[in-house]
């Protein structure tokens, strides 16, 4: 029987190689963005169906989860990739994009876990996977909203992890500590040769830790270069 994944905060890294590897392996792929229309070409290589959500909102994220009980019935896996940023001096910070980049980054999070979570738990499995930074362990200089919810957005998933694993439920965080390769041409490419996160790489951890024998799991993963400090 095919496997059925979410992702939600699709772009063009990550993501796109989560929805090109899962499709690759037979699973069924949803998509779900803001902006759905930037998903076209994508969802046309996958074949996967594509949903507007905002993440950040009970009544989007409710209403993505009633469409999917529809369109796919079960649901396997589900990976949460969205973030907010809210750079700058503490000082200066805008209060409004502080609050955006937590709903963004963790109550986004808590949101589509949960309502993962309650389908799950109905059929006794799945996996859940949450998408982390080295922010998530370490708060830089002038980003403290995306610490804030990074920070939270992995306590989540520890204590899912705790509540949820007896049941059969797989959760796990992963820390992406470095930058991600956005394409050849990428200007950061002067750190050397795979100085940067591989996405494709990235994702074919994603799927060993959904396949991981239920007697050895891991609630986390750290992933960065080879040449990245730590």
């Amino acid at each position: 029987m095919a496997e059925h994944a979410l992702i939600v905060g699709v772009g063009s890294g990550l993501s796109a190689s989560l929805a090109r590897l899962f499709a690759r392996e037979g699973i069924t792929v949803a998509l779900a963005a803001r902006n759905p229309g930037k998903l076209d070409a994508l969802a046309k290589e996958t074949g996967a169906r594509v949903y507007g959500c905002d993440a950040s909102d009970p009544a989007s994220v409710t209403k993505l989860f009633a469409q999917l009980d529809k369109d796919f019935g079960t649901l396997d896996i589900a990976v949460y990739n969205a973030s907010a940023r809210a750079r700058g001096k503490l000082i200066d910070l805008d209060a409004a994009a502080v609050a955006n980049a937590l709903m963004v980054s963790c109550y986004g999070g808590f949101l589509v876990a949960q309502a993962a979570a309650k389908r799950m738990l109905a059929r006794g499995s799945g996996t859940i996977l949450l998408t982390g930074a080295s922010a998530s362990v370490k708060g830089y200089a002038q980003s403290a909203p995306f610490a804030m919810g990074k920070f939270g957005l992995r306590g989540l998933a520890q204590s899912m992890a705790r509540e949820l694993a007896p049941q059969n439920i797989h959760v796990a965080h992963f820390v992406i500590d470095g930058g991600i390769r956005q394409g050849p041409d990428d200007a950061r490419g002067d750190r050397g040769a795979d100085g940067l996160l591989s996405p494709d790489a990235i994702a074919e951890s994603y799927l060993h830790i959904h396949r991981q024998h239920r007697s050895a799991w891991t609630w986390e993963i750290e992933l960065r270069p080879w040449v990245e400090k730590f």
